[in-house]
């Protein structure tokens, strides 16, 4: 299944004169490599980090998509050779982190964007997800790569950025930083925890002329584009017992939809049908998209990734595509009609009001003695 990629319109942000540093977390993801295509085009420097498993093809697909990348078109072209450089980095690790900014810095002279992009999905209930001691593990690693990973390299930059008095964070999010969606309970609040995080720290790193983006693509750009794990199901969470439209019926469909599905689970590496996730072992799958699908996924975001990164003046947050945006309306419009309708039982507990209140109505007793 071959598709083409949709027209994207031009880009309303000023565009780039000067070439800019990149370090990208997740170099050899889909979104990474799209992303890298445009930049070395553009004449950027382009540092990519990438992990053991991204080399060694522990989910088949990945490994080979990124070598053929690096082989065929990086390394064939020599001004974008000139420009690309590969980093051990695991961002779990914060000596990794410090060490790959410290090459970046050495090889450039400079970090301009820091590209958070690594992430990984856990699928479950909230009671699934602790049923056992295995299946808690996994709440455990949620937050290592899509919190603490982000906060580590974060942190491993800034000391950089901050001696410049220049430098520009991009976190790749999703609507479900605003949006909870069942089934992804834990993903949901990895995604909260680090944009909670970012939005402090905009504010602290403001006035060292670091500026901070949050971009937020539809929910099947992250999840298409990185590892997914499923936790064991539960009967009582299965479609037939339960009719919350779980997550698990969601992906299946998604997955339905792609080219081809590359497994591995706890007792076999080899291939077996997830379409509902509804295994009992816990299961972990690599979408392997088509060219052409990944090129539809990621045209929208990596435009505007591409356009925002390194700006004076980018917005902190970007919510990517009408359907994101679309809900993101819905959930504001929601959350905005319920704070009127409670607005009277919110404002009765103000106590400085009250007392406010209480101070007028004794000024106004004494005028009339």
């Amino acid at each position: 299944m071959t598709r083409t990629a949709p027209a994207i319109p031009n880009c309303k942000f000023p565009s780039h004169s000067d070439p800019r540093v990149w370090l990208l977390s997740s170099g050899a993801s889909p979104t990474g490599i799209a992303l890298s295509r445009q930049l070395l085009a553009h004449g950027d420097f382009v540092v990519f980090g990438v992990t053991p498993s991204d080399t060694s093809d522990s989910l088949a697909g990945r490994a080979a998509d990124f070598t053929a990348f690096w082989t065929r078109e990086v390394l064939v072209k020599e001004e974008w050779k000139t420009r690309a450089r590969v980093v051990g980095l695991d961002a779990r690790n914060m000596g990794h982190c410090q060490a790959a900014v410290a090459e970046v810095v050495t090889l450039f002279r400079r970090l301009d964007v820091l590209f958070c992009c690594s992430s990984q999905a856990i699928v479950g209930t909230v009671e699934e997800l602790s049923s056992t001691s295995r299946s808690t593990t996994l709440i455990r690693d949620q937050f290592e790569t899509n919190y603490f990973g982000h906060v580590n390299i974060i942190k491993a930059a800034l000391p950089s950025m901050r001696e410049k008095h220049s430098g520009h964070i991009i976190l790749l999010s999703g609507i479900t930083g605003h949006l909870g969606t069942p089934g992804l309970g834990v993903y949901c609040a990895s995604q909260w925890a680090i944009e909670g995080f970012c939005d402090s720290l905009s504010y602290e790193v403001a006035p060292f002329n670091i500026k901070m983006t949050i971009v937020q693509p539809n929910l099947e750009i992250d999840i298409l584009t990185n590892q997914i794990t499923a936790a064991p199901q539960l009967p009582q969470y299965a479609q037939e017992n339960n009719p919350a439209p779980l997550f698990r019926e969601i992906i299946g469909g998604l997955l339905d939809r792609v080219d081809a599905i590359a497994t591995t689970n706890e007792s076999s590496n080899g291939h077996c049908d997830l379409g509902r996730f509804s295994s009992d072992e816990i299961i972990s799958v690599y979408p392997q998209l088509s060219e052409g699908t990944k090129l539809q996924l990621l045209a929208e975001t990596v435009n505007a990734l591409a356009a925002i990164g390194g700006h004076d003046n980018p917005p902190a947050r970007h919510i990517v595509g009408h359907e994101a945006v679309a809900s993101v309306k819905e959930k504001l419009k929601t959350v905005s009609e319920e704070l009127e309708d409670f607005v009277d039982v919110s404002c009765a507990v103000d106590l400085h009001q009250q007392v406010g209140d209480h101070q007028q109505e004794s000024d106004e007793e004494a005028q009339n003695l």
